[in-house]
């Protein structure tokens, strides 16, 4: 069941705009950048409009222009909108790095940007602004490694598709490549032998057979991972009272193509027999080691 209202905000170039474009196609009412202030009577308003009815909910898009320390005002009335029920929070980041690449490429102005500040000093100002919405989102999703179509993709499957009950993302990870900042739980693989190190297994992932084997004939992996299901099925029941709608649980090895791969393959599995909305993504394993 989707949300009445669903607030989305985070850095700018992280996605925000796409979000808010697929949530206008699959029939959500939807506002770019609504001053905080305005909300409870735009909600209102739309909600008791006639033709409400043909709207699956209400979508706002929200930047740190609204929400700055020097109006306090708008944070306020934001807070009042976010701990109401029937609402889902999205906060959408990516690395600093990655920011600054996609406002290189399209040559957009940040929002914060001015004349006395550079584009860097603009995207660590804005996540300063933010750091409070964030910390209050139901739903975070780092788009560092997504394209906008897997991003669309994750929004369809975590938000329009989503069922009652707790929405869990498995996904696996590079160290390498940086940890995952909407994780709730990061899990290290790093421990487990590499079969990086093997030749043959060299070119496979944990998808495949042999490198599974190669796993499973370690005892240590067989300890791993029994720790790990053991503390995720005993910590999950808690989420699922708490009122959390979504749970996001990372395992990271060091290329993210065999060790964390087969665990997260693994626990998705066992948690799927008993949370029927789990989900699961490989973040960094390549389209060569899928096929």
């Amino acid at each position: 069941m989707t949300p009445r209202l669903i607030i989305i905000s985070g850095s700018s170039g992280a996605g925000k705009s796409s979000v808010l474009r697929l949530l206008e196609d699959e029939g959500y009412y939807c506002v770019d950048n609504l001053p905080p202030r305005m909300m409870a009577d735009f909600v209102r308003e739309v909600l008791q409009h006639r033709d409400y009815d043909r709207f699956k909910g209400i979508a706002v898009c929200i930047d740190a222009r609204a929400i700055s320390p020097e109006r306090k005002g708008e944070a306020n009335s934001l807070h009042e909108i976010l701990i109401t029920k029937d609402t889902l929070v999205i906060f959408l980041d990516a690395q600093p790095h990655i920011l600054l690449k996609r406002f290189s490429e399209t040559r957009r102005r940040h929002p914060l940007a001015g004349p006395n500040n550079s584009l860097p000093e603009a995207i660590s100002r804005e996540r300063q602004h933010l750091e409070f919405l964030a910390a209050q989102a139901d739903l975070l999703i780092d788009t560092t490694d997504l394209s906008p179509r897997e991003l669309r993709d994750a929004i369809t499957r975590r938000v329009i598709e989503r069922r009652d009950g707790l929405s869990i993302m498995i996904e696996s990870f590079a160290f390498k490549k940086g940890m995952p900042t909407d994780a709730d739980f990061v899990f290290d693989a790093r421990g487990l032998s590499n079969p990086y190190w093997e030749e043959p297994l060299r070119h496979l992932s944990g998808i495949d057979d042999p490198v599974k084997l190669f796993l499973e004939a370690d005892p240590k992996t067989v300890r791993i991972y029994n720790r790990i299901k053991t503390f995720v099925t005993e910590t999950l029941p808690d989420f699922n009272q708490s009122d959390r709608s979504y749970l996001t649980i990372a395992i990271g090895c060091t290329g993210g193509q065999h060790r964390s791969v087969y665990l997260a393959e693994r626990l998705h599995t066992d948690i799927l027999k008993i949370y029927p909305a789990t989900q699961l993504r490989h973040r960094h394993l390549t389209a060569r080691e899928v096929a």
